[in-house]
This record gives structure tokens, sequence and C-alpha cells, in this order.
């Protein structure tokens, strides 16, 4: 289904209500083609208080899996924002070091927040979280283990340096980790299967006005179906067209450039 996260969002959500609707009306039809109206009606009482309590159980679950997965597509936009930040006052605070240290450990930033926007997000986008004992970071660290702390003057500077280095890796680490999926399959499976029985238990309601009754099952379809869609797209925060903006990334690089120009 990552296929549908590269469509526009409308598209993507309009797919997914579309099939499923079609499966639920047709399934509405098999119904009421082996069983009138008079028939079902005989269930309604029962029904009702089923579906209700159902109904009450499986919206909390929903309600709560929402409030996780749009909990953590917050916390990566927040993670990358706090990334971009640290590696750009790691580039104004080495700023003050004297050469050759000032150059090479900015143009370490430069390299790593270029690594980050054109390699390392595209990787997690993929599911890809080998970069997590590597990548962008690991150079940039050891960039500050060959520097020698005696050739900076300002030690309390460079302090403030490595302890930005360290933050950085922290929201990197929280970056890679939002980037995997945090809801198990076993949600997904009671999930699914909680939205099949909502979906199918409007098949048993006996209405005389079967138009009416296939208006209901069709809301019911596109609402359950789109909230659980919504769900898969807030447990991929890093793909397709719903994902977290890299504009913080490209502000980061963007001042940079401005700085680079200035001096």
């Amino acid at each position: 289904m990552q296929f549908l996260l590269q469509l526009p969002p409308p598209v993507s959500f309009f797919i997914v209500s579309a099939v499923t609707t079609f499966f639920g009306l047709t399934g509405l039809y098999l119904v009421r083609q082996k069983y009138s109206a008079e028939v079902l009606k005989e269930n309604h009482e029962v029904a009702a208080i089923i579906f209700n309590a159902f109904g009450l159980f499986y919206g909390v679950l929903v309600a709560f899996v929402v409030f996780v997965t749009w909990s953590g597509y917050d916390e990566a936009t927040k993670n990358l924002q706090m990334e971009a930040s640290q590696a750009l006052d790691i580039y104004h605070i080495t700023a003050a070091f004297p050469d050759p240290p000032r150059k090479v450990l900015q143009q370490g930033v430069r390299d790593y927040l270029a690594g980050v926007y054109n390699d390392e997000l595209s990787k997690l986008a993929e599911g890809d979280l080998d970069l997590y004992s590597g990548g962008a970071h690991n150079s940039l660290k050891m960039l500050f283990a060959q520097v020698d702390a005696n050739s900076i003057p300002n030690r309390e500077l460079y302090g403030e340096a490595l302890k930005c280095l360290n933050n950085l890796a922290q929201y990197r680490r929280m970056r890679i980790f939002a980037g995997n999926d945090t809801v198990p399959p076993v949600i997904w499976l009671v999930l699914l299967v909680g939205c099949l029985f909502a979906v199918s238990y409007t098949f048993f309601f006996g209405m005389k006005n079967i138009r009416a009754q296939y208006l209901i099952t069709t809301t019911l379809t596109v609402t359950v179906t789109s909230i659980l869609f919504l769900i898969y797209v807030l447990d991929h925060p890093f793909t397709g067209a719903s994902r977290v903006s890299f504009a913080p990334l490209r502000e980061a690089m963007a001042t940079i450039k401005v700085d680079d120009a200035g001096d």
C-alpha cells in the first residue's frame, strides 16, 4: 500500500474509500438479495444493542491509535527541526574557531546537512535503518575527534560545540526511530477486523428504503476506512506526499550559504 502514499492525499483517500465502499455495497446487496427487510427487522433490538457496544469499544481503540500515531508524527517533525537547529548551532559556534579547524568543521556541517537531505531521508522513507550506526553524523564526529582541542583558545565554546554534537546525535537517533512503523501488526489486525465487523453490521438492518441503507453503509465505510488510512499515513512520517516537511534542513543550508556569501 505504500504506493498510495506517493499520491496526493485527496487522490489516495478517494481510492481507498472507493474500493472499500464497492465491497461494502456489494455485501449489502448480497444480503438483501437473500433476506427481506421483514426478516432482518426481527433482529433489530438485539443487533442494535450489540452494535452500540461494539461501536463504543472500537471507537475508543481507533481514537487511541490515531492519538499515538499523530503524536509520533508530531515528534518526528520536531526532531527534524531540532536536528537542523543543532547543526546550524555547530556551524555558528565553530565560526569562532581558528583555522584550519574552523574550515574543516564547518565543511563537515555542510556535508552533514547535505547528506541527511539528499541521502538519509530517502533511505528512511524506504525503511532502511542501517544508517543508524553510521551515516552523516559518524563523519562529523570523526572530524571533531581529529581536532586538537588545545588549538581552540576558547575552551567554553569548544565544549558547547561538543554539547551540540551530542544533541545532534540524539535528535538524529530519534528521527530514525520515528521512521520505523509504530503500529504493530497485531493492532492492524484488530483494526481491520473491527472495520470489517462495523461495516458488516449495517447489512443486517432491514430498512424499507434500501437507498437510505446504501447511503448509511457508504458513509460508515468511507468514515472508518479514511480514519484507518489516516493512521497508515501518520505511521509513515517520512514517506510520500504527506511526509513531514524538510523545510528546516533547506532553511539551515540556505542560512549557511548566506553566511558564506557574507564572508
